[in-house]
């Protein structure tokens, strides 16, 4: 057949001096095609910059080995195309002028055959990149299968939103930017628009809006195109994530946009979901009702793991929500079809497949949630699919509700035990759809009680001390309790422990008058006779008949509001109330309390046998978490009337236990209660003369770092220590002692220097358990031979290049790596061996400082053969 001169399409895409970011998939990339891989797929959702990056990645490559690359643009074929018309668009693109008869196939294969003299050609004869796969895959897969098997050396680099399915594919993620290229793209585009963002304020905004489209490049394309109409902030409160969002009416993308697809979020989203089966669509409309998920950039990953573990939702709650079971089939008779439960799973993976679902992967769990722009496609989705008297959108939210609902009921009732951990994390992870939960009980009318029952039962399951949601859970509650009085009847009940446990944790955060005022309404609502209640604050040690919330909060308020010792009587009134109710877990919470009031305000031997009792009972029980913070409670009672040194022995397995669950309330009452300990040695040191100077200086030194670290990550928790009665005392105490013992303007340096350790990278905690020095924290790490190597000599580009030949790469795998010539790297190794004043490359590696050994060490393992 005749093939006339390639056209436009089959040209690499005009290289763009703005591109931003994506340097790790760049070297991932670059390192997979200096090595064996035949099929690279670069997958994501549309828009995610699939196209651009596959264009940057062979220009770099084709630049420093001059190895050819071949471009095929197959958007424009229709979607379910076979192998021959994705063999014909393949031909046209790739093969010079060819006026013979030969068949494509047989021009294809001589083009990719071609060699010359140059060894690196006849080792890989070229690199062909087929752009846009997901709507040809069947011929698309057949195809490269032949290829790959008629050219041994040809490599193929495929951009899609789902992978072709090749037995050896190598699959590439492209995920969203990180925080800052999203805010750097943002920038750039504004420029374009003629309204600069530069002003702290509109940059901040531009980081919510960046957030809200997920950092998706295209999407903020768009939404900056949008500041030739509209401020940012407009545009921000456009992004509400809910029904009145505008982002599926933004205007069309530049006109000359060559992909039709890419004009809008609405069309971005609208081309893989008409790729999708019936019931894939039914499934991901109904994906809707949960909240929405992110996709987060490794690179502003902290803790990956965790932070998959914690986002989107699991398989079992979409299985009993978007599932039909019989009793509701003829709910369902409009769709068409209905979804049984057993069949969710496969079309989850499906969804994942198209780059409509995220899936959150750690060793141990899998999430799936929408983005938040795919999930507003959704809701529009679901609620035209309403027909009649069913409105879907409000019946997806009832089983939602009323799931949540019932796992937070179930995880309140039955945490006082060995499942206390699971359960604690399984709240942790919901977390946003249990939000979601609560927010549509407020807003749709009879359903109020059912956000305070999930919001009381979080606070039974001890959640805000596990996250540290104090505010946020206290707000909801609030919400959730006025709604209620609305109600007829009203849950009267249900509201008075709601008002218990918010007097309980204003105490906790020191806000003290809003707790007083809260315990009041609650007796109020216990003991409506205004007779029999006036003196109740007045005579603690009487039983006037109030419920057990009510006597736990009072309990804690006499503690850390009045410093009261007969907190402790109240509060063992109330663990046998709860006794009495068989909730166990909350009797166990009150012994805890009891075990701290007496420590912190009874008398040794009360301070004995409360803690005691209540470490005995957190052992007896398996609760891990409740034995940890008895352990605390423990320790303050050896400090205090026992064995300083051997509290510390106990805080320290008690704060090596928190820190990894992230119990930040709980770690920083541990490193609080260590510097009491440490005090408490230091005075005990002074009176009996045991300890010289050297050591004494050191114990304060640690408790002034401490107590600066600690002062920074109370305010982050909202929390004021100078308000909770006797640990503030107790705190005060300590860094009195330790400023005597250090003078004052030492002291002060030593605090400050605490204060600056990084609460998010737990440094606080760290130096608490004695696995971080101060003088090597991350922002002041050295080694003996940073100071003396002529390293710091090189460029940040020299000490790049120096890392990869240090690892054993060569200056040909390096320049494909970097996007440079072979010719560049020369030079650039030219340099680093004269800097460094040696020889060869072999002895780079004396000169590569220690925190850069381990990069070296894992380049290592991936140089290409």
């Amino acid at each position: 057949m005749a093939i006339r001169s390639r056209d436009r399409v089959g040209r690499l895409p005009t290289a763009t001096a703005n591109f931003v970011g994506r340097e790790p998939e760049l070297e991932k990339i670059s390192t997979l095609l200096m090595g064996s891989a035949r099929l690279i797929t670069l997958t994501g959702p549309g828009g995610i910059g699939k196209t651009r990056l596959a264009a940057e990645v062979v220009r770099r490559f084709h630049k420093a080995t001059r190895v050819p690359v071949y471009w095929v643009r197959l958007e424009r074929l229709a979607k379910g195309s076979g192998t021959a018309a994705v063999e014909e668009e393949i031909a046209r693109s790739v093969v010079d002028t060819d006026f013979s008869m030969r068949s494509a196939w047989e021009s294809l294969i001589d083009t990719f055959t071609h060699t010359d003299t140059d060894t690196v050609r006849r080792r890989q004869q070229g690199v062909l990149v087929l752009d846009n796969c997901e709507h040809v895959l069947a011929g698309v897969g057949e195809l490269i299968t032949e290829l790959l098997d008629a050219v041994p050396g040809l490599t193929i680099v495929a951009t899609s939103r789902e992978p072709i399915g090749w037995v050896d594919e190598h699959l590439v993620a492209v995920p969203p930017l990180s925080r800052r290229h999203a805010v750097t793209l943002f920038r750039q585009r504004a420029e374009l628009t003629g309204h600069p963002i530069a002003e702290p304020e509109q940059i901040a905004t531009a980081v919510k809006i960046c957030r809200h489209v997920h950092n998706h490049p295209l999407y903020i394309r768009l939404s900056a195109a949008r500041l030739a109409h509209q401020p940012p902030a407009m545009i921000l409160r456009g992004l509400t994530g809910g029904a009145d969002d505008r982002r599926l009416y933004w205007s069309p993308g530049p006109r000359s946009e060559a992909d039709p697809r890419h004009h809008g979020v609405r069309d971005v989203v609208a081309w893989s979901y008409e790729l999708c089966s019936d019931k894939e669509r039914l499934l991901f409309d109904r994906l809707s009702v949960f909240a929405a998920g992110d996709d987060t950039n490794p690179e502003d990953s902290h803790g990956a793991d965790d932070a998959a573990a914690s986002m989107g939702t699991d398989l079992d709650a979409i299985e009993t929500i978007c599932s039909d079971d019989t009793s509701e089939t003829d709910m369902n008779s409009h769709t068409g079809a209905g979804l049984a439960r057993q069949e969710i799973e496969g079309l989850l993976e499906r969804l994942v497949n198209h780059s409509l679902v995220t899936v959150h992967i750690t060793p141990t769990t899998v999430r799936y949630s929408l983005l938040e722009s795919l999930r507003v496609f959704a809701q529009q989705r679901l609620r035209e699919r309403s027909v009649d008297e069913v409105d879907e959108p409000a019946r997806l939210a009832r089983r939602h509700r009323r799931h949540y609902r019932d796992k937070v009921v179930f995880a309140a009732a039955n945490w006082f035990g060995p499942a206390e951990q699971d359960l604690l994390d399984w709240a942790r992870a919901e977390w946003d759809n249990i939000l979601t939960a609560i927010e549509t009980s407020i807003t749709t009318p009879g359903e109020a009680a059912v956000g305070l029952e999930i919001c009381t039962g979080l606070f039974a399951l001890r959640v805000p001390f596990y996250t540290g949601a104090f505010r946020e859970l206290r707000q909801w509650t609030g919400r959730c309790l006025q709604a209620t009085r609305a109600s007829t009847p009203q849950p009267t009940e249900l509201q008075m422990v709601a008002m218990a446990l918010i007097a309980g944790i204003a105490v906790h955060k020191g806000e003290h008058e809003d707790a007083e005022r809260m315990l009041e309404d609650c007796i109020a609502a216990c003991i409506p006779d205004p007779d029999s209640r006036r003196d109740w604050r007045h005579t603690p040690e009487t039983d006037i008949g109030l419920p057990a919330p009510a006597e736990l909060a009072w309990g804690m308020e006499l503690i850390f509001a009045h410093r009261n010792v007969r907190a402790i009587g109240v509060l063992a009134r109330a663990r046998e109330k709860f006794h009495h109710l068989g909730d166990h877990g909350a009797e166990a919470v009150s012994d805890l309390w009891a075990g701290f009031a007496a420590g912190l305000l009874g008398t040794a031997q009360q301070a004995h046998e409360a803690a005691r009792r209540s470490l005995d009972r957190a052992n007896a029980s398996g609760a891990s978490l409740l034995i940890s913070w008895a352990e605390l409670s423990w320790a303050i009672t050896l400090t205090k009337h026992g064995n300083p040194t051997e509290a510390l022995e106990v805080e320290r397995r008690a704060l090596a236990y928190l820190l990894p669950l992230r119990d930040r309330w709980g770690a920083s009452w541990a490193v609080q209660f260590r510097t009491w300990s440490l005090a408490q040695i230091i005075t005990d040191s002074i009176a009996t003369g045991k300890l010289d100077r050297d050591t004494l200086v050191a114990l304060a030194t640690e408790i002034a770092q401490l107590s600066g670290g600690t002062k920074t990550q109370l305010a982050r928790l909202g929390v004021h220590l100078e308000k909770l009665g006797p640990l503030a005392d107790e705190s005060a105490e300590a860094v009195a002692i330790a400023r005597q013992v250090l003078g004052p303007e030492a002291f002060t340096a030593e605090e400050a220097r605490g204060s600056r350790l990084h609460p998010e990278h737990d440094e606080v905690e760290r130096l608490a358990l004695g696995t971080l020095s101060i003088g090597k924290t991350p922002n002041n790490q050295t080694s003996g031979k940073d100071l003396t190597s002529h390293w710091q000599l090189l460029t940040p580009a020299e000490q790049q290049v120096a890392t990869l030949a240090a690892a054993g790469w060569t200056n040909t795998a390096i320049a494909a790596r970097r996007g440079n010539s072979v010719r560049t790297v020369d030079a650039q190794l030219t340099a680093i061996l004269n800097k460094l004043i040696i020889t060869t490359r072999n002895d780079i590696i004396e000169h590569v400082p220690r925190n850069v050994i381990d990069t070296v060490r894992t380049e290592a393992t991936h140089v290409p053969h």
